[in-house]
């Protein structure tokens, strides 16, 4: 295949906007649970208890949305709170399940019931205000997982499109060059025990920290696979424009050889063409 010194520019050019959307599977129940609640003055045990019997998972994260805590938060809350029972059963199904009068007694206790009756009794459209932590807590972690699995479906396409469905190992860990040690890669050809061509795709569209941590993963990789192996990064999301100088070491990189060549979205066709060439060149 021929090779590529590919510029910062070249790449900025290409980025593209990736949607996705907060609401998934888990959101969309939260929220039919939450507009069939009953409108009441006064919430008891017996609502408390209604919530977790129709569905544990559900409605524990409809309390959380009550109480306006996140899961890191609320679950050492609670599992205090159960006190003896927390302690040798924590705060999941199991405990519930196990004494749900005390398991509803201690979220009274941390004031879930009065939290539940200022909601719904508030002025403001308490299904609003509690949908509105839903999105911005639990969704936006949602939105993000999707663009990654989005991305990394549409990679696949193209991999599957030109290897046979046997030669590729998805999101697996493959075999480094001691044979030994291993380190995980999105995508592995035509095995994850000995890749010829490894895959890893990264989609960002929001800043922070994870922006950075892809110059890790990459240097993983870089580090465990065999000098022979191609290496081959697809990204994409006009954020890393505000993360210009991760961007320049990613190219870097791929100007030193150590990744073969960096794709977006909107570089689908060239990825096709150059994967159908390396399977030529690697007899797959």
């Amino acid at each position: 295949m021929k090779r590529y010194r590919q510029t910062f520019e070249e790449i900025e050019a290409s980025l593209s906007r990736i949607e996705s959307s907060w609401m998934d599977a888990h959101a969309g129940e939260v929220i039919t649970i939450l507009k069939g609640m009953p409108v009441k003055k006064r919430y008891k045990a017996q609502d408390i208890m209604a919530l977790l019997d129709i569905n544990f998972t559900i409605g524990f994260t409809v309390i959380r949305l009550f109480m306006d805590q996140s899961k890191d938060e609320f679950v050492p809350n609670l599992t205090a709170a159960l006190g003896e029972q927390g302690a040798l059963r924590g705060s999941g199904v199991k405990c519930y399940k196990a004494c749900k009068v005390e398991y509803v007694a201690a979220l009274i206790e941390m004031g879930l019931a009065k939290k539940m009756t200022e909601a719904v009794n508030r002025p403001l459209h308490w299904f609003d205000a509690i949908t509105e932590r839903l999105k911005g807590g639990r969704g936006s972690a949602t939105k993000g997982q999707a663009r990654g699995r989005d991305m990394e479906n549409f990679v696949e396409g193209i991999v599957r499109s030109v290897f046979r469905p046997e030669q590729v190992a998805i999101r697996c860990r493959f075999t480094g060059a001691t044979g030994i040690s291993t380190e995980k890669a999105d995508f592995a050809i035509p095995s994850a025990s000995d890749p010829a061509i490894l895959i890893e795709v990264k989609a960002y569209g929001a800043t922070g920290s994870k922006q950075t941590d892809v110059l890790g993963d990459i240097a993983r990789i870089v580090d465990q696979k065999r000098h022979d192996t191609v290496f081959i990064l697809v990204t994409d999301g006009v954020t890393w424009k505000q993360r210009s100088n991760d961007l320049r070491k990613l190219v870097a990189l791929q100007n030193e050889g150590k990744i073969l060549r960096i794709y977006t979205k909107l570089m689908a066709q060239d990825l096709k063409e150059d994967l159908e060439t390396l399977k030529l060149e690697n007899e797959l």
